[in-house]
């Protein structure tokens, strides 16, 4: 049934399929000793305001459902759960390299430091 817009109930023209919401989750950490937690998540408008932030940031984004459907099941502030940890320290070891990448062509230091990942995705420190 469409209404006075000339839009069918579910608000899109002709009965089409309204495209799926986006979704954002944000991940940091407080300090170099804590485990990464969800700093922000969002659907629809608020999941673009956070990825505009993101995005005027320089901070890198990755695109990946199976992990952004995982995390939005938790509230922000909570820790990154152990399923998803994998995950976010390949994403955190690009993102690490990038920014190496990133200093070396400008010869600035990163406030990072170096380790070296295992085959399961969990660091350990360099001597």
């Amino acid at each position: 049934m469409k209404d006075k817009t000339g839009k069918n109930n579910s608000g899109t023209p002709d009965g089409q399929a309204s495209p799926p919401a986006t979704k954002a989750v944000a991940v940091g950490r407080r300090g170099a000793a804590d485990l990464p937690h969800i700093t922000a998540k969002g659907h629809g408008y608020v999941a673009e305001k956070i990825l505009d932030i993101a995005f005027s940031d320089g901070v890198k984004v990755r695109q990946d459902k199976d992990l952004v459907n995982l995390l939005d099941a938790f509230e922000v502030e909570s820790p990154v759960p152990l399923e998803a940890l994998h995950a976010v320290s390949l994403i955190l070891e690009r993102v690490y390299a990038a920014n190496r990448q990133m200093a070396d062509r400008s010869g600035m230091q990163t406030d990072t430091q170096e380790t070296d990942m295992d085959t399961q995705g969990t660091g350990h420190e360099t001597p």
